[in-house]
């Protein structure tokens, strides 16, 4: 089983539209381990309303109320979230990946108990594909990002760029990281099946 974890250098910048993008790309399965907040519009639902040849949709292993970081939200609902219950789904066909929020976002904050996405990253060993857009401070998120990634070993796949391209931005980031772009992805009134289908065709894995 292969398949890819895509990560966005913040919340917001288009990680579940790029997901969806994958998964009609790879005919792949999705799962989002951790759902905070907005659990009757979920990004698993996103995703199957988005996709017309993706595979199986796995549960979320944590459906949290509160739309917060997920550590807090789990603090609200009374429950810890465990490593244990973290382990990648066991199936046969390419899996997509979606963590919830950044790459340092923690899921229990309790000393001696840290857990965050990039230690999932670590643990899962699949590649990933970062998620970027043009905002202000976005260089500086983008390259905290990937070292925070190369300084664990965590393989990158190549960027996603998201929204209409700042040339500047956009040169400076390959420059410095040397990573391959994955797709530039457009701005869009209306995100459908057409436009995933698409951007599917488009995707340089």
């Amino acid at each position: 089983m292969r398949g890819y974890v895509v990560a966005g250098i913040g919340t917001e910048v288009g990680k579940t539209v790029v997901a969806a993008i994958l998964v009609e790309k790879l005919r792949a399965d999705y799962w989002k381990p951790v759902q905070a907040g907005n659990l009757d519009a979920s990004d698993t639902l996103r995703v199957r309303q988005l996709t017309r040849h993706g595979g199986m949709l796995h549960p979320e292993a944590w459906r949290l109320n509160t739309p917060v970081s997920p550590h807090a939200a789990a603090d609200i609902d009374g429950v810890r979230i465990k490593r244990a219950s973290l382990e990648l789904p066991n199936t046969g066909t390419p899996l997509i990946v979606e963590l919830a929020g950044g790459l340092m976002v923690p899921l229990d904050s309790r000393p001696g108990h840290g857990l965050s996405n990039i230690d999932l990253l670590k643990e899962w060993g699949l590649p990933v594909v970062l998620v970027a857009n043009y905002y202000l401070g976005s260089i500086n998120h983008t390259l905290l990002s990937v070292d925070a990634m190369r300084s664990r070993d965590i393989e990158l796949a190549g960027l996603v760029f998201n929204g209409d391209t700042v040339k500047g931005s956009r040169s400076a980031l390959l420059n410095l990281t040397g990573l391959k772009v994955l797709l530039d992805l457009p701005w869009a009134d209306k995100v459908d099946t057409g436009f995933i289908s698409t951007q599917a065709a488009r995707l340089e894995l």
